[in-house]
């Protein structure tokens, strides 16, 4: 792939007849299914003066079809005017904005009347689709190159559609990062997905907004936009149909009803009104009439094309086969020819080829090669299923005896028990059509295939659980889907998951009048929305769930204290999460006190919820850089999960993994190498065979927050090759780096926002390793990838990146000179600090000699000390850059000096006694005590006060 001004050519090899590539991007690619999503120059359709005026009048809908251009663009002036001040505006180079509202509120017109006046602005236009599904582009290569533009601006349509890791991989995309000012516009008729979406973005340091798409009630004078519009629409059509004096079709009556506040609605009234003026027939005035008549229209011309098969003409399909491959469509959307025969065929329709090319001459593909191409827009397409389907009062418009039949069929699992890759299409599209105030019956049949079904919900995604969320289903389906989603919850799906424990926990609450199951929902929907990105919602739940237990533990202390302990260590959580660091840590004292108390009487059910809220104060301490009082925590949290983790492994090694991680991580900031080591080591062992076995179902909402997953993995392997890399264990340390990142190299291709910076620390920390270990071509391959990722992070959070990226620089110079050089070096003066300062034994030269420091020479041994303390600035300076680590976690005094603080290490100590003659040690200990036979001192430091 040739990169922008490199001169480079691009070669795509084409095998099997597709071929498809970028040049000036990524190109992100599944092994087996092709690209993840395509990225394609903006190029505005050919608009009505491309097609024949005969042949788009034919089919009505076809004049709706937004790529078609047929209307005029009018209105929205507010929204234009809004996203052309969000385009040119001052602030970060990169924003985002959500563009959300109902199908049909023309969120896809104003998105490509932006593009336009964007291009024309001399803005590069890309547009992305989500390319993970059977049918590809027309072979070629889209040259995304921004020499010369203003800026990029992105589209994304049906972002809420998508799953959450393919949109954060095209947010890493190298295209959004360049210096050029940068614009996403993510549309979407729900609003679910944005949180989620937003915090991937927020890392990026990218400003993010959203714009909820108004129906045109919403504003001052509305029937006269309303009447503004359909004039402008009427006018379009009226030239398509070749009518002089549009003028003569008035408005109808009905354009105040809440109907017509959709843009679409206007146009299908527009459309319909010119047409029944053309045939001398009266149009009907509500949306359910205006669909049935564009309906008929579509089945008028597939009788005429049945007809004038006598004539000649190569189409043998009657009309209700027709509709039942249109409403096949409707549900699959456009696939492959083999896919097409082969879904038609389940169905029991003959000659499926033939069918499939009659279907094609009444619904030509937008991409070569492709059939079953859907009616369009979407909501006639969902007006469509539902008039199909039994049960409407739609009178004039018979439902269809096969509909409900083909539905279920569509959905219908392989021998595997895999779902069809359409299933999130079906549902989608179902419960659209099922939504309030559009189709009641569509419900019925909604509910027959989920109750048959329930997975297929999670199955679909998480824009079709949010779709679900918004139908009116009945509370058993509800609860049905809801026991199959998992305990712990899963990325792709976290976002249709909230939204759909929102729907039901309405439910449940109006269900019930108990306030302690009030706070038990509230709980469980603080947990969701906490998953899902939502963090003041979370916020707010838990917040709710703790005053309830609260009011209920004072007058019941017994009955409640319990819940109340564990809905504040969720709050401190959320809190953490959600950067309230104060809130965090005082709802973890809360809790500890609380378990604290509860334990002293019953440890056997209380201490898994102490150990839990100990961990949590941990990580408050931790950040308030109160070290030694994080340690003190997480080591009482890890005893107590190693006690129950004896009797009950399953439930309680993922505690006792977690808190021995943070024992690690504390102890290396406390200095306290050796501690740090063997927690490392241990943690890894259990997270390891965890992660092997898969997760254990959680049985509580305490074991559900502990979920141990391969990240976890990743990071206690990257910390332990850091830990045995001080210890002089090289092999072993490259062996667990290596690992680490082969886990975040796999995690990232997924995620990339969220794995990309622990990847390229990982490899920063490996490269070096291994050019100090002799293997410095692996080196500079490894450190080059580390400065690559890196730079590209840096492009858009400066301040955040700019230290990794002079730590991956440095490790990429030190492969080069290793490389150039022949030679390893040893050790750096940073491992040599780090491996030395903590010790009384021995000195190890720069060469890697070691010396025993009772057999050095007194005058010899003042040398190296005074040698130490003229650095002692430097060396300061080393550790806390390199161990990224505070002067006070390092154990320097306010006030103090670095010469000072170097003085009093253990190394510097044994030194100064060397250089007046005395041993290396004094047979004391830091406590004070003599170090003898059966005396324990590993925890002791400097400056320890023992009582």
């Amino acid at each position: 792939m040739s990169r922008p001004g490199s001169g480079a050519e691009q070669v795509v090899r084409v095998e099997n007849g597709f071929g498809y590539g970028v040049i000036g991007a990524d190109l992100h690619v599944f092994p087996d299914r092709g690209p993840v999503y395509l990225l394609s120059e903006y190029d505005p359709a050919a608009g009505p003066a491309g097609r024949d005026a005969g042949w788009l009048t034919a089919q009505p809908s076809r004049l709706l079809n937004a790529r078609f251009q047929v209307v005029d663009f009018t209105g929205r002036d507010r929204e234009r005017a809004g996203l052309a001040a969000w385009r040119d505006g001052a602030g970060p180079r990169l924003a985002a904005t959500w563009l959300h509202g109902p199908g049909g509120q023309g969120k896809t017109r104003l998105a490509a009347r932006f593009a336009a006046d964007s291009a024309a602005a001399g803005w590069k236009v890309v547009t992305a689709t989500h390319g993970s599904g059977t049918v590809r582009p027309s072979p070629g290569s889209q040259d995304l190159r921004l020499d010369g533009a203003a800026g990029l601006l992105l589209v994304v349509d049906y972002a809420d559609r998508w799953p959450l890791s393919h949109l954060t991989w095209l947010l890493s995309n190298q295209l959004l990062h360049r210096p050029l000012p940068t614009r996403v516009l993510l549309l979407g008729r729900s609003v679910a997905p944005w949180p989620a979406v937003r915090a991937a973005l927020e890392e990026a340091e990218a400003a993010t907004g959203d714009l909820a798409l108004p129906p045109l009630d919403d504003r001052g004078g509305e029937l006269d936009v309303r009447r503004a519009m359909f004039i402008v629409a009427r006018d379009c059509f009226a030239a398509r149909y070749g009518l002089a004096d549009p003028s003569v079709i008035e408005p109808p009556g009905s354009l105040h009803l809440p109907d017509f506040g959709l843009v679409l609605a206007l146009h299908m009234a527009a459309l319909v009104a010119v047409d029944a003026h053309t045939r001398g027939s009266r149009p009907p005035q509500d949306m359910a009439g205006l669909s049935a008549y564009l309906l008929d229209r579509e089945r008028r011309h597939w009788t005429q094309l049945y007809e004038n098969r006598l004539e000649g003409l190569d189409y043998t399909t009657p009309p209700g086969a027709m509709g039942h491959v249109v409403f096949t469509a409707a549900l699959t959307g456009a696939t492959t020819y083999a896919n097409g025969t082969a879904l038609l065929g389940r169905l029991g329709l003959e000659h499926p080829g033939r069918l499939l090319a009659d279907h094609t001459t009444c619904y030509p593909a937008e991409e070569s090669g492709a059939v079953l191409e859907p009616l369009y827009p979407d909501r006639l397409a969902e007006d469509f299923l539902a008039l199909s389907l039994p049960g409407h009062e739609a009178t004039g418009y018979p439902a269809a005896p096969w509909a409900a039949d083909t539905t279920r069929t569509l959905v219908a699992r392989d021998g595997q028990g895999a779902p069809p890759g359409h299933t999130a299409r079906v549902l989608t599209f179902l419960a659209s059509a099922a939504a309030p105030h559009r189709w009641p019956h569509a419900v019925r049949h909604l509910e027959a295939v989920l109750r048959a079904d329930p997975a297929l919900a999670l199955a679909a995604g998480a824009a079709a659980l949010s779709a679900l969320a918004a139908c009116d289903l009945d509370t058993a389906v509800l609860e049905a889907i809801d026991a199959h989603i998992p305990g712990h919850g899963q990325v792709d799906l976290d976002a249709g998951i909230a939204a759909f424990t929102q729907r039901l926990t309405r439910h449940r609450l109006a269900a019930t009048d108990d306030p302690a199951q009030h706070a038990r929902l509230h709980q469980n929907l603080g947990f969701r929305m906490t998953r899902a990105g939502h963090r003041e919602e979370a916020m707010a739940a838990t917040e709710r769930a703790v005053d309830i237990f609260r009011r209920l533990a004072t007058a019941d202390p017994a009955g409640f204290a319990p819940e109340l302990a564990g809905a504040l260590a969720q709050l401190s959580e959320c809190a953490y999460k959600a950067d309230r660091m104060r809130t965090s840590r005082r709802a973890a004292e809360e809790a500890v006190g609380i378990f604290r108390g509860l334990a002293a009487t019953d440890r056997t059910s209380y201490e898994p919820g102490l150990a839990l809220s100990l961990s949590q104060l941990g990580h408050g301490m931790s950040e308030e850089r109160r070290q030694e009082e994080a340690l003190a925590a997480a080591q009482r949290a890890m005893g107590i999960f190693q006690r129950l983790a004896a009797t009950d492994p399953a439930l309680h090694e993922p505690g006792l993994a977690m808190t021995l991680a943070q024992t690690a991580v504390y102890s290396w900031r406390l200095r306290r190498w050796a501690d740090a080591l063997t927690a490392a080591e241990r943690s890894v062992e259990i997270i390891r065979r965890l992660v092997a076995a898969g997760p254990v179902a959680p049985v509580t909402d305490l074991t559900r927050a502990m979920v141990v997953e391969e990240s976890d993995l990743a990071t206690g392997l990257a910390n332990l090759g850091f830990f045995r890399w001080g210890a002089r264990r090289r092999d072993e340390a490259l062996a667990a780096l290596h690992e680490a990142a082969a886990i975040e190299r796999r995690l990232a291709d997924v995620n990339p926002v969220a794995h990309e910076p622990s990847l390229a620390g990982t490899l920063t920390t490996l490269g070096t390793y291994l050019a100090l270990s002799g293997h410095a071509e692996e080196a500079l391959s490894v450190a080059g990838e580390a400065v690559e990722i890196c730079r590209r992070l840096a492009a858009v959070r400066a301040a955040e990146f700019e230290g990794p990226l002079r730590k991956a620089c440095a490790a990429y110079e030190t492969a080069r000179d290793r490389l150039a050089g022949g030679g390893p070096r040893s050790w750096t003066m940073e491992e040599h600090y780090v491996t030395l300062l903590n010790q009384d034994e021995v000195w190890q030269d720069a060469q890697d000699r070691r010396h025993r420091l009772d057999d050095m020479e007194p005058r010899y041994c003042g040398n190296v000390l005074r040698f130490l303390l003229r650095q002692a600035d430097d060396i300061f300076a080393t550790l806390v850059d390199g161990l990224a680590a505070s002067p006070e976690a390092l154990g320097r005094w306010e006030g103090e000096d670095a010469g000072a603080w170097l003085a009093r290490q253990p190394l510097a100590v044994a030194l100064r006694r060397r250089s007046e003659g005395k041993p290396a040690r004094s047979g004391l200990c830091y406590c004070g005590y003599a170090i003898q036979p059966g005396w324990n001192h590993d925890h002791c430091h400097p400056g320890i006060i023992v009582d």
